[in-house]
C-alpha cells in the first residue's frame, strides 16, 4: 500500500498548520516496545510552532495499524538536544519524509547527521548538567545509607559521562552508547564494569564511581559549560537566576541550571554579586557575572 493514500498525508493536514510528515516502519517485523508500541507504522505530523504539542492518535487502514504523533518543530529540536523520546528521534533520523512545505524537516535531519557546533555544544552542556545532577543525587543517597538508590544514580551518571565522550569525538549519541565507548574510552568502560560486575560490595563500587565522577566534574566543568559561560559574558551587567533560566539558548537545561551555576560559583569560575534590591521586598538579589 502506498503511504500517500493515508489520511495523515491529505491536504487537510497542511490546512491545520502541519509543515510535513515523517513515516517510520519495520517491514515484516513485530516490535513490542516503546518505539511503535506494536503498531506497524509510526507517523510524525510536524507543525510550525514554538508551543509543545502532545497529541497521539491511533488508526487502522485495512490491515495496517498506525500511530500518529503530532509534534512541533520546537519539540523535535528539544528532543535532539535532550535525547528523550527515542521513538521520535529514530523516526526523525531513519523515517521517510513523505512531504514537507519547506525544508525545515530536512534541515533538522541534516543538522543531526552533520552534528554541527551549535547542536554539539547544546547537547554537551545538557549531558553535563544531567551528569552533575545524578552525581549529586548519588552522593546524597550514599551518605544517607540508600545504597541501591545511589547505585542507580551512579549508573545514570556514567551514562551521561559516556555520551559526553561520544560528543567530544563528534558522534551524536543516539544509540549503542556503551558499544562505542568500549572502543573509544577504555578507562570509562572499565569503570562501568567495576560498577556493574565487580566482586566488591555495592557500596564500595558506588564510592569508587563517585570518586571518578568528582574528578570528572572538576576537569570537564569549564569545557562542558561553555554555552552558559558565553551567555554570562555576553553583557557587562550581572545576570539574575531568572534571566538565565529563561534565556532561549539555555531552555534545554532549565531544571538543572541552578545546580550547575552554583557549582561554577563554588569553583570560582563564575562570580556572584548580592547588590541588587529584591523586587519582592526584603533581601538583596544574587546576580552572576564573570571576571574578565
Amino acid at each position: 500500500m502506498e503511504l500517500k493514500n493515508l489520511a495523515f498525508l491529505s491536504e487537510q493536514s497542511e490546512e491545520k498548520g502541519a509543515v510535513g510528515a515523517i513515516a517510520y516502519s519495520h517491514p515484516g517485523e513485530r516490535f513490542h516496545g516503546s518505539l511503535i508500541q506494536d503498531f506497524d507504522l509510526l507517523v510524525l505530523i510536524v507543525h510550525n510552532t514554538d508551543q509543545s504539542i502532545s497529541t497521539v492518535e491511533h488508526y487502522r487502514y485495512g490491515d495496517l495499524r498506525y500511530q500518529l504523533i503530532y509534534v512541533s518543530r520546537s519539540d523535535l529540536q528539544i528532543t535532539a538536544v535532550t535525547g528523550e523520546h527515542d521513538d521520535l528521534m529514530q523516526c526523525l533520523i531513519e523515517g521517510e519524509i513523505i512531504w514537507e512545505t519547506d525544508n525545515s524537516i530536512s534541515n533538522l535531519r541534516e543538522e543531526l547527521s552533520s552534528f554541527g557546533n551549535e547542536l554539539r555544544e547544546q547537547k554537551l552542556f545538557h549531558e553535563f548538567t544531567s551528569f552533575l545532577r545524578m552525581y549529586v543525587e548519588a552522593k546524597r543517597h550514599i551518605q544517607q545509607g540508600h545504597v541501591v538508590d545511589a547505585y542507580y544514580d551512579a549508573l545514570k551518571a556514567l551514562g551521561n559521562w559516556a555520551r559526553i565522550v561520544l560528543i567530544e569525538q563528534g558522534i551524536y549519541p543516539d544509540h549503542a552508547v556503551w558499544t562505542h565507548v568500549q572502543q573509544l574510552d577504555r578507562a570509562l568502560w572499565k569503570l562501568y564494569q567495576e560498577l556493574t560486575v565487580s566482586s566488591e560490595t555495592l557500596e564500595q563500587r558506588v564510592e569508587l564511581v563517585l570518586l571518578a565522577c568528582e574528578f570528572s566534574v572538576m576537569s570537564k566543568m569549564v569545557e562542558c559549560s561553555e554555552l552558559l559561560l558565553r551567555v554570562i559574558r555576553s553583557r557587562k551587567e550581572p545576570w539574575s537566576m531568572n534571566e538565565l533560566v529563561h534565556h532561549p539558548q539555555l531552555r534545554f537545561v532549565r531544571k538543572d541550571l541552578p545546580l550547575v551555576l552554583r557549582k561554577l560559583v563554588f569553583r570560582s569560575i563564575v562570580k556572584e554579586s548580592a547588590g541588587w534590591p529584591s523586587l519582592e521586598g526584603e533581601g538583596r538579589e544574587i546576580r552572576y557575572w564573570i571576571e574578565t
